[in-house]
């Protein structure tokens, strides 16, 4: 999965029984049909995937498994986290044992294990039968959801966000005599700063700003989808995905600036980063001496307060539960005010965003202490793209091979990177699409 390789910096997953009765079949051994397994029925199974977190049982019981059991005392949780090998969405269907509900991330991993899978269920008639206030969530959350297909159908609701934010390192800016950025930064002032803080001093360079590209490109300030919305192709080569390239090209091209990986900020050379919320635990961790800070990322000038699409993890009721409306109430429980005011206070962005939840965002946190937080809940998401054509095929593409190997690498001008990669996306589209007609043929479904 993108971005599992990250993740599995910030959590090491121990050896963790967490499959118990939930046998899957040996290698070799036909699958058996995706049905729900029979289970008492006070017995809600629960898949976390995202948050990569909840790999440790203690984290998902204090955040989710102690709150419903507080809450709903008759019901029994079972959870299962997202492993390799064993714990992933083939090994669950391969062995008949169907979440109820699942937890992932809603941009990379809906349309490719949700639906791929024919695990999706619509649950709008759920949250007209228990008047279940959808409009309480963050509006753009809610729309990223919605846009899955053209229909309106809501397979899924928001539980909680990575949005991204720029770190910056306090030592480096004091070192040049450089003023720290402010909330509302521009990419070009970014830029400047960048090429003021980007030195090399004996064998120490300091490099201004790094940023993962992939995420960059997949959560897009511009609302730009790679996918086509009526055909199956894919369709980068317009202005705004130049526009797009060439802004972050100019930042890893200042002499001396070629990209880290965000997560070496914590070592204390890189200036500014772009990361994940969920990193300021991480980076304190790593360097309890690293002196840094917190702000609103960059913007577009032409799109002010204008952040990232959100990051969100969403909470999904499997069309082959067969307790649909406990595994609902229990989601409806762990959006209420209680729940999420709950999981603010330990540093995490919830789409549930009242005052009363901002303002408890990280009281549980004291290495958050006198960092800007409020930056934070600064700007307003970028809008979801569109939802395409029905009947189209989705693929995840891999926008970040744009700048590496093409750009980075091979030092290839945006236009070519980027049609090269329009080129081989499509293709890949295609053989996707030519594998799965073959497996229609071969079923006759």
């Amino acid at each position: 999965m993108m971005k599992r390789f990250w993740a599995s910096s910030i959590f090491i997953a121990s050896a963790l029984a967490l499959l118990a009765g939930c046998e899957t079949t040996p290698a070799g051994d036909a699958a058996k049909p995706a049905t729900a397994a029979a289970s008492p029925d006070n017995e809600l199974f629960i898949y976390t995937v995202w948050p990569a977190f909840y790999v440790k049982e203690d984290i998902f019981e204090k955040q989710i498994g102690q709150l419903i059991k507080k809450k709903f005392p008759d019901i029994k949780v079972k959870h299962v986290h997202w492993d390799n090998p064993g714990r992933q969405y083939k090994d669950l269907l391969a062995a008949g044992t169907i979440p109820d509900i699942i937890m992932d991330d809603s941009q990379l991993n809906m349309n490719r294990y949700i639906f791929d899978n024919d695990l999706q269920y619509d649950m709008r008639d759920l949250i007209k039968k228990y008047n279940f206030d959808t409009g309480k969530l963050n509006p753009t959350m809610m729309q990223r959801m919605k846009n899955v297909t053209q229909e309106g159908a809501i397979y899924g609701l928001p539980f909680q966000a990575a949005d991204f934010i720029l770190y910056y390192n306090k030592d480096i800016f004091d070192k040049f005599g450089v003023d720290y950025p402010k909330p509302g930064m521009t990419y070009d002032e970014a830029y400047e700063l960048a090429k003021k803080l980007t030195r090399v001093e004996g064998e120490v360079t300091y490099k201004g700003y790094s940023q993962n590209p992939g995420h960059y490109m997949n959560y897009n300030q511009l609302s730009l989808d790679p996918l086509h919305p009526t055909e199956d192709k894919v369709s980068m080569t317009s202005d705004g995905w130049k526009k797009l390239v060439d802004n972050l090209r100019r930042f890893y091209e200042i002499p001396a600036n070629q990209f880290d990986t965000v997560e070496k900020f914590s070592q204390g050379n890189i200036a500014m980063a772009v990361a994940s919320s969920d990193r300021i635990v991480k980076f304190y961790e790593d360097n309890k001496n690293l002196n840094f800070d917190i702000s609103t990322v960059p913007y577009f000038s032409d799109v002010p307060d204008t952040k990232y699409q959100p990051n969100i993890y969403s909470m999904y009721i499997t069309k082959q539960s067969k307790k649909k409306d406990l595994a609902f109430q229990v989601m409806a429980y762990l959006l209420s005010e209680e729940v999420q005011i709950q999981l603010s206070k330990e540093g995490i962005i919830v789409p549930l965003q009242t005052q009363a939840v901002k303002d408890a965002f990280g009281q549980n946190l004291p290495q958050l202490k006198g960092k800007n937080v409020a930056s934070i809940f600064s700007g307003k998401y970028a809008p979801a793209a569109p939802a395409r054509a029905s009947g189209l095929t989705y693929h995840l593409a891999a926008t970040q091979n744009v700048f590496d190997p093409l750009i980075f690498k091979e030092s290839k001008d945006s236009v070519t990177a980027l049609r090269m990669i329009e080129e081989r996306e499509t293709k890949a589209i295609q053989t996707e699409k030519a594998a799965k007609d073959e497996v229609k043929k071969a079923t006759g479904k």
